[in-house]
């Protein structure tokens, strides 16, 4: 750890240093600002090597305090005042600032160096003792909340007792005169004296040591850890801390505070984008406490133009507007910038790289490239890969179109993120988790979000809030998770405690909304409908076009479809998909009318049975694969040879078991008595894959027939089919050679009959620890492996995927440090990784044309995708809707590891 913990904005770091890394987002972009001779307010930064010092030692480094104090010393001189002066008190914040923007999860502490003898300063040198204590009220609330973990509620039911008392419960913020906000002040000491066990501290310097030491430790508040482990974010790297002269946003009618994204964040339109309360603290906008007015007279509702910053200050608007352009010209990205108006005076706060819905930022990458800004490939590094599956977020139809229909919308709120859900109405985040888990859609209603809030928001459909705005909590957060968010719905009142809301119609009825009620939210409108519609496939973007074209330009890995059934075929190809990687044969027989003659097959007893049973479910096969085929013309097609979980295909109910005993022929005690004996102990390590097979050849030899039967009708016709016979579950090398052989005796006898023959590959899948370790020996009887990780991370760490969700996040808790990621979301790289770069280098040892694909769902993680261009892969595969990921996630792992870097 170096000797230098605190940073001056205007201090240059060593040469070689990460900013980012080092002084945390929120720091590097402040430093970054003074460097442009942006106006920020005078700021130093403690490290995040302090903090890592503090987790790991409980404690600071030495010559720490030192070093904040003369940091101190000089915003001092640069503003004019002293911290704790009685007559003229310097007042600063103190602000979380992690490397990886984590908004709202840790914690901040506004208005630091008021006590009962600096308020009356502050009150006397501003003239305003009404915004004195105000923010000394601010102060006691947040360092209660904060720092000595008072319950936040018991000061919001002393401030709703206070506007009772004042006789309008309703009353806003700003409207409670100084008189009695210094009543309030004093019954918030009492709060904390009576809460915390001890009064709220006096001495500035106690305020500051106690807020440094709050926010280092919010790095592993319950929300912080919570947010990390869904985002994938490294623990280890810490939170740098802010030490920032406070501006003031509260000092009147000229005053206020904003929040301003250099271009839209749900549509990518190239415009100034934001929100601006007068007479307000930065806090009030982003907590979506007040519901604040656009930036622009543009984005005003009709008939409230004059409400916005452009038409109220139109000078101070002209100026954050000219910031704004300066910053994302230099960052050459969309920015999100903090705002604070003092007396018609502009002063940044903050700027981040702004969080966008997935649609903005392609529209915003390719844009920028137009402008000059950015090259394409810059463009291709530029968008974030996972969130591309927002690209195809359902719509609504429009509400003409649902009013012709007699539909009409509920109630209106601003369009904080686009797409649309249906859900059962949740009033908060952890009921919204139980019902998913009981697999239930839900629509978390909320008066405004928090930070507590965000494992609910992630599970939900969709979000809805009765306050706040496009920059509030719940906006922010859901354009970064990719949820559709209605916020500021007006005409919404929230009971959260009683688990009811109430919607005021414009004919000045009332419309109960229940808990359990079904809601359909269009977040691309900002419109609540009562009840569940039916969403329409997403429109495409002429952006998104030009994006995967520069992506699949530079991207080495070729992209295939998990598809069983040629619909998914279709919309696959329609995606980009360059052919199928996985066709689960076992998933073609869930339909109900080959369901029991699957089952029947199960519980054939000797081959003639078995074979009537096969010859009906042949032809089903075959008329599958002919259309999966023709959806594919042109391009390779991978299907797996029954893997059977045998336990999903056993009849359990009575009319089952019933119907299996009719088409069998025989009694029910014998279906019973055979379904009692098919039983299995552990069904993933039982009869399933290649044992089916070696056990029931017939049944691998008619699947056979059914795809390259299917595979010469397709060319009769002119379509280009390309099978490749994928045996499942293999350990041995011998499974595969015996496997092989039947499937070539089969093929020659049906060539031989059609007197047409077809090319086709065989392969195998490799999902278990053995087949990697004998991988030189299956490749000589393969001509193509592909990784299960599904089962391979099953097998290898010895968990059911199925049964993990039990124990799993006691692993993922970071407090115990056992897993940082679900490994079956991201490749364990460690463990199964290793495993599969083992198999790669010797199975290639054996056979050098031996291709390579990986067709677990970690084909469409792009921290998964990374590793597998790395490791030499030819091609990964995923679900339809993770195509445009992984065709992005290979781009960017192509242009990452280039030799010269990217």
């Amino acid at each position: 750890m170096s000797g230098q913990h605190v940073y001056r904005i205007d201090e240059r770091l060593p040469e070689g240093t990460d900013a980012r890394a080092l002084l945390g987002g929120k720091g590097a972009g402040l430093a970054e600002m003074a460097r442009l001779g942006v106006p920020v307010p005078p700021a130093f930064t403690l490290t995040t090597e302090v903090c890592r010092h503090y987790r790991e030692r409980g404690g600071y480094p030495e010559g720490l305090r030192e070093q904040v104090e003369a940091a101190l010393r000089w915003i001092e001189a640069q503003v004019g005042r002293r911290f704790g002066d009685p007559s003229e008190p310097l007042l600063v914040s103190v602000r979380s600032g992690a490397p990886v923007s984590m908004p709202g999860m840790m914690d901040t502490i506004l208005n630091l160096g008021l006590n009962d003898e600096t308020v009356e300063g502050l009150a006397a040198t501003t003239g305003n003792r009404r915004f004195a204590f105000d923010a000394y009220r601010r102060l006691l609330q947040m360092y209660g909340d904060v720092v000595l973990g008072v319950d936040h509620a018991r000061f919001e039911e002393a401030f709703a007792a206070l506007k009772a008392e004042l006789g309008d419960p309703r009353m806003s913020d700003t409207d409670v005169p100084a008189e009695a906000l210094e009543r309030l002040v004093t019954t918030y000491k009492a709060v904390i004296e009576a809460e915390a066990g001890e009064p709220f501290p006096q001495d500035p310097q106690a305020q500051l040591w106690g807020a440094i030491g709050a926010v280092f430790a919010s790095w592993d508040n319950p929300r912080a850890q919570r947010y990390r482990r869904m985002a994938g974010i490294d623990p280890a790297m810490g939170t740098a801390c802010n030490v920032q002269a406070m501006v003031f946003g509260n000092l009147g009618d000229d005053s206020g505070s904003g929040v301003a994204f250099t271009r839209n964040p749900s549509t990518g339109e190239k415009a100034l984008y934001g929100e601006y309360l007068p007479n307000a603290q930065g806090e009030d906008v982003v907590a979506g406490i007040r519901t604040p007015w656009p930036l622009t007279a543009a984005a005003a509702a009709p008939g409230q133009e004059d409400r916005s910053l452009e038409r109220r200050q139109p000078e101070v608007f002209a100026e954050v507007q000219r910031l704004c352009a300066r910053l994302e010209e230099h960052f050459r990205d969309m920015q999100d910038v903090e705002f604070t108006v003092e007396h018609g005076k502009v002063w940044l706060l903050q700027t981040r790289t702004g969080k966008r819905t997935a649609q903005a930022a392609i529209r915003i990458a390719v844009d920028m490239v137009d402008e000059g800004l950015l090259d394409p490939p810059g463009a291709v590094l530029r968008v974030d890969a996972a969130a591309l599956e927002q690209v195809l977020h359902p719509r609504l139809p429009g509400p003409e179109q649902l009013r012709e229909r007699g539909i009409a919308p509920l109630a209106q709120g601003l369009p904080a993120s686009p797409g649309a859900a249906s859900g059962r109405i949740v009033f908060d985040a952890d009921e919204a988790e139980r019902r998913v888990a009981a697999g239930e859609r839900v629509v978390l209603l909320r008066r405004e979000t928090s930070p507590e809030d965000v494992h609910g928001m992630k599970v939900a459909e969709a979000i809805v809030t009765a306050t706040g705005g496009m920059t509030s909590h719940a906006a922010v957060v859901a354009r970064g998770l990719g949820k559709t968010c209605v916020a500021g719905v007006s005409a919404l009142e929230v009971d959260e405690h009683a688990r009811m809301a109430r919607v005021r119609t414009e004919d000045g009825a009332a419309v109960e909304l229940a808990d359990g009620a079904r809601l359909t939210v269009d977040g691309t409108r900002g419109l609540l409908y009562q009840g569940a519609l039916e969403v329409e496939a997403a429109a495409t973007m002429p952006e998104f076009d030009r994006l995967m074209g520069w992506a699949d330009e530079v991207r080495r890995l070729r992209v295939r479809v998990n598809a069983d059934t040629p619909a998914q075929a279709r919309f696959g190809r329609s995606l980009g998909a360059e052919g199928i990687g996985l066709c689960r044969t076992e998933h073609m027989f869930f339909a109900e009318e080959r369901l029991l003659a699957v089952r029947c097959l199960v519980l054939a007893e000797g081959e003639p049975e078995r074979a009537r049973w096969l010859q009906r479910i042949e032809p089903m096969l075959r008329g599958d694969f002919e259309a999966i085929f023709e959806a594919m013309d042109g391009l390779p097609v991978t299907i797996r040879l029954l893997d059977w979980p045998l336990h999903e295909f056993l009849p359990r109910e009575q009319t089952e078991l019933r119907a299996v005993a009719e088409a069998l022929g025989v009694p029910l005690e014998e279906v019973e008595r055979r379904t009692r004996q098919l039983g299995e102990v552990n069904p993933m390590l039982g009869h399933r894959g290649a044992r089916v097979g070696v056990t029931h050849p017939s049944i691998y030899r008619s699947q056979v027939r059914a795809i390259l039967g299917a595979a010469l009708a397709c060319r009769s016709r002119g379509v280009d089919a390309r099978p490749e016979i994928m045996l499942p579950v293999v350990a041995l090398a011998e499974e595969v050679a015996l496997l092989r052989r039947h499937v070539e005796e089969e093929a020659e006898a049906l060539f031989e009959r059609e007197g047409s023959r077809c090319d086709f590959a065989v392969g195998t899948m490799i999902e278990l620890p053995r087949a990697c370790l004998v991988a030189a020996d299956i490749a000589r009887h393969a001509e193509f492996f592909s990784f299960g990780t599904n089962d391979l991370t099953q097998t290898t760490f010895g968990m059911s995927r199925d049964d993990a969700g039990k124990f799993l996040p006691a692993y993922m808790d970071e407090a115990q440090g056992l897993l940082r990621f679900d490994p079956w979301a991201r490749l364990d790289e460690a463990g199964v990784g290793t495993l599969v770069r083992m198999a790669v280098e010797s199975g290639r040892g054996a056979r050098p044309s031996l291709h390579l694909g990986l067709c677990g769902e970690h084909g469409g993680d792009p921290a998964s995708v990374d590793f597998c261009h790395r490791v030499g892969l030819d091609y990964v595969s995923c679900s339809p809707p993770r195509l445009p990921v992984a065709r992005l996630a290979a781009a960017q792992a192509a242009l990452r590891h280039l030799p010269d870097g990217p």
